[in-house]
């Protein structure tokens, strides 16, 4: 029986030919990213597929003539037509426990850098100043600051404790997470429209589905209290770009800081790049070596479930 690697971005996969080739399968592996045109005859017979950034697509997911799994490398499933793999019966996995500490880590990492400008300080001493390098008002103390997670997830969650020992009032807008449980981590469950209306700082910790795709955007976005922070760590398509860079020339968005982007690089030409006012990291949010060392043991061994005739744990399109 044969697994398949669709793409990857680590330098080997030597973790997954331990635990797949050890127990006795095949795998195939291709490193870069395909397009949906060239996937179908990559899968086609593969008994267990693991995929990061390919598309999967439901055309991709209706040649596929053998599998038994599909295996996200991540959290988000968004590259993967979830529906089409129920149709044909093939569960779809992730690792919902990846990264959990990195992102949580790294949001408040980018909402200090905002608040206390830490990069254009830098920047400012790195080019002979010294002294202040914005205005005073620029500089803002988190204790004094309402901020609203949008998502209450595990990364949610996790960012929600490393907020309250700077004493900031903590929103959080989750429709599927109860206001008990909101409650109970120390911050106050509201509804988006609350939310837009009275965060200094908005980060977002959600998934990209059909009704949170751009959700921030112009409309959304005029909501907002003037001088607002925007953060997103989750899924660049969670913000429309046009508007969140009309609102920052504006100065109507004060700050942001952004892991992700729509599209993913960032265009060389985009105005985003150059903004001082703006943090960027290339989608890195998650990495360090313990968490990518446990991702493709996890991945590697929900496809070795799958092609034994296991029962798989983390499915989530409903197919058992």
């Amino acid at each position: 029986m044969r697994a398949v690697v669709t793409d990857y971005s680590f330098p080997d996969l030597s973790v997954e030919t331990a635990i797949l080739q050890g127990a006795g399968f095949t795998l195939d592996a291709w490193k870069e990213k395909k397009s949906a045109a060239e996937l179908p005859a990559l899968v086609a017979d593969a008994d267990a597929v693991i995929t990061q950034f390919a598309p999967l697509n439901a055309d991709v997911i209706g040649s596929m003539n053998k599998a038994r799994v599909i295996v996200r490398y991540g959290i988000g499933v968004d590259n993967v037509d979830l529906a089409a793999a129920a149709a044909r019966g093939i569960p779809v996995c992730n690792v919902p426990d990846y990264c959990i500490d990195e992102v949580a880590d790294h949001t408040l990492a980018f909402l200090l850098a905002v608040t206390r400008q830490v990069v254009p300080n830098t920047q400012h001493i790195a080019a002979g100043h010294w002294g202040l390098a914005t205005p005073l008002q620029a500089l803002r103390t988190l204790k004094h600051l309402t901020v609203g997670l949008v998502g209450f997830g595990r990364i949610g969650q996790e960012v929600c404790a490393r907020l309250r020992p700077f004493k900031c009032r903590i929103l959080v807008h989750d429709p599927v997470i109860s206001p008990e449980q909101v409650k109970a981590a120390g911050a106050e469950p509201c509804s988006l429209a609350e939310l837009l209306a009275q965060a200094d700082a908005i980060s977002l910790h959600c998934p990209s589905t059909a009704g949170t795709r751009g959700m921030l955007n112009e409309t959304s976005l005029q909501l907002t209290k003037p001088g607002v922070i925007v953060v997103n760590l989750a899924r660049g398509d969670l913000i429309d770009p046009q508007a969140l860079t009309a609102a920052l020339q504006s100065g109507h968005v004060s700050a942001a800081a952004l892991d992700v982007f729509n599209p993913e690089p960032i265009p060389a030409d985009h105005p985003i790049r150059l903004m001082p006012q703006v943090v960027l990291a290339s989608h890195i949010a998650s990495a360090s070596v313990p968490a990518v060392k446990k991702l493709r043991e996890t991945a590697a061994s929900l496809a070795l479930a799958a092609l034994r005739g296991e029962p798989l744990p983390n499915v989530v399109n409903g197919v058992r």
